[in-house]
């Protein structure tokens, strides 16, 4: 008996590690080559993108739900302890601009840093960030408060795309000259400089529909705006589509996306609110794309 127990013993370990061999090499074939020569850290930012990207899905579900993200005209108290907004937009949209800064300024020179189409993308992704940082805040006219509660999630992205962003473009990726003749290059650099210009022009408008002194809010007209209530949404959604099609890499995809589902449904929000704001609001008028949505 002791035999027979023995042998059912190590016939079963056997088995065991023949199973798991099995199931480790059909793994191991499944996964793309990319996976299979990714260092350890590149599986981790892969993992931090798509949590990122993850919990921004979840946002959207909550959004289209009706939930309105608290700050701008949707400011309120419920959520905790109020900042003044400005402050607010500086200190959550500095880290995105900080940290690919630094990280560009400390990698220098390397493979990825002396990169031309490196440079670019890194250049584009933080011309954008200095404009969010320095200059909107600036130009914002009154400006509701903003909970700290909200304000420290959007740090908290920042941060962690920031991070994200920079390791892509001055750590992990070196494209070569062959990049810049790339479709994928030649493509999405127009589309993020065409979203970047649409953003800038409707951050314009929407911050000079007031006089000095007025309150209230007005119908944006002009420039986009003659097509979505969320003109300003609509570019920054067609600059990190250009952006990631620009790179080609998982991160970039990753806060395409995020981008989308954050401000995607704030600008189906805004075009409800304005429909039920103003009787003569254009009826024509789509909330984010143009002639579709």
């Amino acid at each position: 008996k002791r035999m027979m127990r023995a042998a059912r013993s190590t016939c079963a370990a056997a088995l065991l590690r023949t199973s798991s061999a099995y199931a480790a090499s059909t793994l191991d074939a499944a996964l793309p080559p990319w996976w299979k020569d990714a260092s350890a850290t590149q599986q981790m930012d892969f993992y931090v993108a798509s949590g990122l990207m993850g919990s921004m899905v979840l946002a959207a579900f909550v959004l289209l739900a009706g939930i309105q993200a608290p700050y701008g005209r949707y400011s309120s108290g419920t959520w905790g302890i109020l900042m003044n907004g400005k402050l607010a937009w500086v200190l959550q949209e500095l880290p995105a601009f900080a940290i690919p800064t630094a990280f560009f300024a400390y990698h220098h020179p390397s493979p990825s840093t002396s990169s031309l189409a490196n440079q670019i993308l890194v250049c584009l992704f933080c011309a954008h960030y200095f404009n969010r940082t320095f200059i909107f805040p600036l130009r914002i006219r009154g400006g509701k408060p903003t909970p700290v509660s909200v304000f420290f999630m959007a740090f908290c992205f920042c941060v962690t795309n920031g991070w994200l962003q920079a390791r892509a473009l001055t750590v992990f990726n070196a494209y070569g000259k062959e990049w810049l003749t790339d479709p994928r290059f030649l493509v999405g650099v127009p589309l993020f400089l065409a979203g970047m210009a649409i953003n800038i022009h409707a951050d314009h408008i929407l911050t000079n529909l007031r006089k000095p002194g007025e309150t209230g809010y007005k119908i944006p007209k002009g420039g986009m705006f003659d097509y979505v209530s969320g003109a300003n949404f609509f570019g920054e959604c067609l600059e990190w589509t250009g952006f990631a099609i620009a790179c080609w890499n998982f991160p970039a995809c990753a806060f395409a996306i995020s981008v989308w589902c954050n401000i995607g449904p704030r600008a189906i929000q805004h075009h409800q609110w304005y429909k039920s704001k103003f009787d003569d609001y254009p009826k024509q008028r789509k909330a984010l794309i143009p002639f579709l949505i």
